[in-house]
């Protein structure tokens, strides 16, 4: 709150700082890091706010045991051409910049941006198709999983 002056933003801030602590738990290299590591994060997703200049969308928290994620999501992710998942992985698990992708890749930022644009252009076909998920005006993800394969 003292960085960012704005509740809402604090707010949604921390909620996607979480989500992310969740959802990259596996790429903690050293456990004697984890507080500079959560901090990380945190600061990263200021630093979003920041540039973007606007609350963050909202991510909603998943606890992939409970049964009330987004199903089939690592098996999405998994099947992905390889020329998408090098540029999904280390910017959506690793917290890693477009700019440095672009850079440890050899392609242009352009090009990692569409990359990523026809990645989850790909993902919700997926989940529009196998677990039947809608689609709003925006284009988002919306309903209920009614998955053919988790049940």
């Amino acid at each position: 709150m003292k960085k960012v002056k704005n509740v809402e933003a604090t707010k949604d801030i921390l909620q996607n700082s979480f989500v992310k602590i969740h959802a990259n738990r596996n790429a903690l290299r050293q456990e004697t890091k984890v507080k500079q590591w959560v901090f990380q994060i945190t600061r990263n997703e200021i630093a979003n706010f920041r540039r973007i200049g606007k609350i963050p969308d909202r991510t909603p928290f998943v606890d992939p045991t409970s049964g009330n994620g987004p199903c089939c999501f690592d098996r999405f992710v998994d099947e992905l051409p390889e020329i998408y998942k090098t540029v999904m992985l280390p910017i959506y698990l690793q917290g890693k910049k477009q700019a440095e992708v672009a850079r440890d890749l050899g392609i242009s930022l352009p090009n990692v941006k569409a990359r990523i644009r026809r990645a989850k252009i790909i993902l919700k076909e997926q989940f529009v198709a196998c677990c039947k998920y809608s689609l709003n005006e925006k284009g988002q993800l919306i309903g209920e999983p009614d998955c053919m394969i988790c049940g």
